[in-house]
C-alpha cells in the first residue's frame, strides 16, 4: 500500500492520563461506526461525530464538550457522567441511554429523542429541548433551571420528581 492509499489513523485518548483509548482507521469521525465500543473518559471535547452509530457505546465520564452529535445513534449508550456542555445532540437518538449525572449546560438536544432514557441527577440549565421527545424518560433529581420547556414534544409517563425547575418555561394547560 502506497503512503497516498494508507488509510489516516484517528486516536481517542483517555481524557485524565492520555493514553490511547481507540485506533480509527478513518479520514473522520463522521458517520463512523462505533457502537458497543468502551470509550469510557475518552476526550472527543470538540470532535464531529455528526450521524455517528454510538448505539451501546460506553461513553462513561467521557468529554463530549462542544461535539457534533447531531443526527447520532447513541441509543442503549453509556453516558453517565460525562460531559456534553454545549454539544450538539440535535436530531440524536438517545432513547434508553444512561445520561445520569451528565452535563448537560447549554446543549442543543431540540428534536433529540430522549425517550426511556435515565437523565437522573443530570444538569440541563440552558439547554434546548424543542421538539425534543422526553416519553417514559427519568429526570428525578436533574436540574432545569432556565430550560425551556413550552415546545418540548413529548412528556409522557416522564419522571420529574425532585427536579429543581428555576426559571424553566413551561406551556400554558387549557381547561
Amino acid at each position: 500500500m502506497s503512503d497516498k492509499e494508507e488509510k489516516k489513523k484517528i486516536q481517542i485518548k483517555n481524557r485524565w492520563t492520555g493514553v490511547v483509548i481507540m485506533d480509527v482507521e478513518a479520514e473522520t469521525l463522521i458517520g463512523a461506526d462505533l457502537s458497543g465500543a468502551n470509550l469510557s473518559r475518552a476526550d472527543l471535547s470538540g470532535a464531529n461525530l455528526s450521524g455517528a452509530d454510538l448505539s451501546g457505546a460506553n461513553l462513561s465520564g467521557a468529554d463530549l464538550g462542544g461535539a457534533d452529535l447531531s443526527g447520532a445513534d447513541l441509543s442503549g449508550a453509556n453516558l453517565s457522567r460525562a460531559d456534553l456542555s454545549g454539544a450538539n445532540l440535535s436530531g440524536a437518538d438517545l432513547s434508553g441511554a444512561d445520561l445520569s449525572g451528565a452535563y448537560l449546560g447549554g446543549a442543543d438536544l431540540s428534536g433529540a429523542n430522549l425517550g426511556g432514557a435515565d437523565l437522573s441527577g443530570a444538569y440541563l440549565g440552558g439547554a434546548d429541548l424543542g421538539g425534543a421527545d422526553l416519553s417514559g424518560a427519568d429526570l428525578s433529581g436533574a436540574s432545569l433551571s432556565g430550560v425551556d420547556l413550552r415546545f418540548v414534544r413529548n412528556f409522557y409517563r416522564t419522571n420529574f420528581s425532585f427536579v429543581f425547575f428555576a426559571g424553566v418555561k413551561l406551556k400554558k394547560v387549557e381547561e
